[in-house]
């Protein structure tokens, strides 16, 4: 630590070590580069297990650093001490334990290039303390250098090409994988002049610009029913670009287990029994997008377009419902109208991240953070500093519940100390919500899902940010708005009416289930 103070690397200071780990998680899906978080031995280290395995599953790069106890002390039972290499081995690419102060360059350096390298994820690094006070000798820092994306084969390119040309109702499921790869301009290009429609999953919200491309049919993973919902049941091919199974189980949308299905990837296919690739093209996705296009076979007509049609006409239904509370419709229009397309907003997990993921409208990727791999609650507002830090210029607005807001609330004083704006949009129902309505689907009772809230106001208030309540629908936008111009953090309460059992309402809700 004392160290640092002569370094050029920005320190932030949290108030919990999960929120440090859910800074770096969002930090390194935004940007991909590793973003670093540190905690002390003992409870510091076990504290940031859950963002870093939240980290590990959405596939982001995070290398966490713990310390540790003398090497002296680990061979006995000892004050603080656990094995932490082998307890963040279950949940990181690689875990490591620095016996000698000679390793710390190389073990450094592979943390970082596993952490950034397809599949991107987490790795640990555990730092006892009697090897920190040692010196180092050789090369430091080693050089990093990342492999190059190898190029899809030919042959796999040319068995593909043939499934795709000669498919009768072929459609595209885009994954993370291609944000990762920063290959959405290929994807778009390739779903256009290839006349095929194009679902993403939660992660990918913003891979389609569903505004400019008229064959992106919007986030696919709600339920069971989305075989149906998003046009899968229709498919005879389905295309699956940088998509990783962790994110949307294939059961979900391939229950039949008939359809052919294509990877297209920069890693193998996970074995599955409902994901049976016929074939699978490995390597730099842009470059097999681009030779993939060029060599097959456009398709006709639209059979998708009548499912696109309706959700486009869905997501405008509330947008002049003042109904109070606030229906989830609402909310997200008023949030999407408020928003410039290149702000940033960062989901929760709760009943909100379904609304989110289905009816907030993203031209851009990386705009819409979900976690939807390890599906962590908490993550809102510890990521929306770390995207602030990642992006200084846009706007930053974490969508939340009244419950996950309160796993991470105190990182509002690290925003304040840190001068990151952020806005917080509470979605407000005194409940565990989406709890609550799996438990009256299954047993047609809830159980131990309610609880009470402090004045969301005041406690915004207490940390020296601003605070605001709705208390009329007609007040959600111009307070968003004023409160996206502050430059502070803001807090809104917003009583939200999830009455309808999360149904989706008006043509769509003819096409789809309930989430």
């Amino acid at each position: 630590m004392d160290s640092l103070l002569d370094s050029p690397i920005k320190f932030v200071t949290v108030r919990h070590e999960q929120g440090a780990a859910f800074m770096a998680d969002v930090y390194g899906r935004l940007t991909g580069k590793a973003g670093v978080c540190l905690g002390t031995l003992g409870p510091g280290a076990t504290n940031l297990i859950t963002g870093v395995a939240d980290a590990n599953m959405d596939h982001a790069p995070v290398v966490a650093i713990a310390g540790q106890a003398s090497t002296k002390r680990l061979h006995k039972e000892s004050h603080q001490v656990l094995d932490l290499e082998e307890m963040f081995r279950a949940i990181t690419k690689y875990s490591a334990r620095l016996l000698s102060p000679d390793i710390i360059p190389e073990v450094v350096r592979k943390a970082f290039k596993l952490s950034q390298t397809e599949k991107a994820g987490a790795c640990f690094i555990e730092f006892p303390e009697n090897i920190s006070e040692m010196d180092v000798v050789g090369e430091h820092p080693l050089k990093l250098k990342q492999p190059v994306p190898p190029e899809p084969p030919q042959e796999k390119i040319e068995q593909a090409s043939k499934i795709i040309s000669d498919a009768k109702h072929p459609i595209i499921l885009a994954g993370n994988g291609v944000i990762r790869a920063k290959a959405w301009k290929q994807l778009n290009e390739f779903s256009q002049s290839l006349n095929i429609p194009i679902a993403n999953t939660f992660m990918a919200k913003g891979v389609v610009p569903f505004a400019k491309n008229p064959l992106a049919l919007g986030t696919a993973g709600l339920q069971a029913k989305d075989f149906i919902s998003c046009g899968f049941d229709r498919a005879d091919v389905i295309i699956c670009v940088g998509y990783d199974l962790v994110e949307y189980h294939p059961f979900l949308w391939h229950p039949t287990k008939d359809r052919t299905i294509v990877h297209i990837d920069m890693s193998p296919a996970e074995v599955d029994a409902y994901y049976e690739v016929a074939v699978g093209v490995l390597g730099d996705i842009k470059h097999s997008l681009l030779r993939l296009a060029k060599i097959s076979t456009p398709h006709t007509g639209n059979a998708m377009r009548a499912l696109r049609q309706a959700l486009v006409e869905e997501m405008g239904l509330h947008m002049n419902n003042n109904n109070f509370p606030v229906t989830p419709q609402k909310i997200i229009w008023d949030l999407r109208t408020a928003m410039e397309m290149e702000d940033i907003a960062i989901s929760d997990v709760g009943a909100h991240k379904m609304w989110m993921a289905r009816m907030f409208r993203c031209e851009v990727p990386n705009t819409c953070i979900i976690s939807n791999g390890f599906a962590s609650m908490g993550i809102a507002v510890p990521g929306a500093i770390g995207a602030k830090l990642a992006y200084p210029d846009r706007k930053v607005v974490a969508v939340t519940g009244d419950a996950g807001f309160l796993m991470n609330s105190q990182e509002i004083e690290t925003a304040m100390r840190m001068k990151t704006p952020i806005v917080i949009l509470i979605w407000n129902d005194s409940a565990y919500g989406l709890i609550e309505w799996k438990q009256m689907n299954g047993f047609g009772r809830k159980s131990n899902v309610d609880f009470k809230n402090p004045d969301f106001v005041m406690y915004a208030e207490s940390f020296g940010a601003k605070g605001y309540r709705i208390t009329r629908t007609e007040d959600l936008l111009p307070t968003l708005k004023k409160a996206l111009a502050d430059n502070t953090v803001s807090v809104i309460d917003c009583p939200v009416d999830y009455s309808e059992n999360l149904k989706l309402t008006g043509k769509l809700g003819e096409m789809v289930c309930p989430i």
